[in-house]
């Protein structure tokens, strides 16, 4: 059995070889049971403070012949306190199993996979919603995910100019010095990286917003938003988180990354849903349903439309990354 660590994980898993493998398995599909989800009440401490226990498995058919399949199993645990400690706040591992015997194939750092696959669900979505002439693109949150996110939009859409805005000043500095550094490599252009303060201004002024936090408040706000916008929401995964307001979502067509996902577990949807702001009807598509074709996203030569993508994650995402880092590792 292979063991392969973050670092491994990391080297062997290329962004775009990612999007294209997503974007096959969301087309043919995978058995993918509900995730168990776990709250882990803090000793002391507000409800704020209660961790998460997750469950994720999924695996792939075998062929009639008997031939290939996979299973996977994801376990994760979310502990929102744990930046103060300098800590992520997320671990997770993941075991990878043949699934015509069901031996064990591979365990792999699940930490590092789920920011990898996560990130590039959202560079899947933007393949599909975003404008193809987006040129910037703002930030909204300094954690493990938001570098993975800059660097998989900007592989993505020709980005030029990216903006930095996170709660914690210092933090936004430190991730612009590390992007300065890392973000050019293998796009063949500069791109120039800042922090800024004004989250308002940084909004309207981005064709490309990315959200990765733990916000139990709106950050992006509908008025501040113009024509053309694409919103890719990624954190605020349990249903008391959200990261957009009532009229972000009313004013957006809708993208999710499963229905079942976003309308239990997004909070992005099932506030609005619950309080009548928006219907499930207003929800155009899920990435099965662009993957194969069911559905549209962006029209060619929409440059009117906002389009808002809430991913919560799906076990198939995982599946599709530790199988592309064990063939490659």
């Amino acid at each position: 059995m292979k063991i392969l660590s973050g670092a491994e994980v990391d080297a062997a898993v290329d962004d775009i070889a990612l999007i294209d493998r997503l974007e096959r398995l969301f087309r043919d599909g995978c058995e993918m049971p509900p995730r168990h989800h776990h709250t882990l009440a803090a000793p002391d401490g507000p409800a704020s403070a209660d961790a998460t226990l997750l469950l994720m498995p999924a695996w792939t058919r075998q062929s009639a012949n008997g031939g290939g399949g996979r299973i996977g199993i994801k376990l994760v645990t979310v502990f929102p306190d744990n930046g103060r400690k300098s800590l992520p706040s997320i671990y997770g591992q993941y075991l990878l199993l043949d699934g015509t015997t069901g031996a064990p194939l591979a365990l792999l750092d699940g930490t590092t996979l789920t920011t990898r696959r996560t990130a590039c669900a959202s560079g899947l979505a933007s393949r599909y919603l975003s404008r193809p002439d987006a040129q910037s693109l703002l930030m909204i949150g300094t954690g493990a995910l938001a570098p993975h996110l800059v660097r998989v939009h900007a592989k993505i859409r020709p980005i030029q100019r990216v903006a930095i805005w996170g709660r914690d000043a210092g933090k936004a500095e430190r991730l612009v010095r590390e992007l300065a550094t890392s973000l050019p490599v293998g796009l063949g252009r500069p791109i120039a990286v800042e922090a800024v303060a004004d989250r308002r201004s940084a909004v309207a002024d981005a064709d490309v917003v990315s959200c990765a936090t733990l916000s139990k408040a709106p950050l992006v706000e509908g008025d501040w938003l113009r024509e053309g916008q694409h919103l890719d929401l990624v954190g605020a995964y349990r249903p008391d988180m959200r990261e957009s307001d009532d009229t972000a979502v009313r004013r957006a067509c809708l993208y999710v990354d499963t229905r079942a996902g976003a309308l239990k577990e997004a909070g992005d949807i099932a506030q609005p849903l619950a309080s009548g702001a928006i219907r499930e009807g207003d929800i155009v598509a899920d990435l099965f349903e662009l993957a194969r074709g069911q559905r549209t996203g962006r029209a060619s030569g929409d440059q009117a439309s906002i389009t808002l993508f809430k991913s919560v994650g799906a076990a198939l995402e995982d599946l599709a990354a530790a199988e592309l880092a064990f063939d490659a590792g």
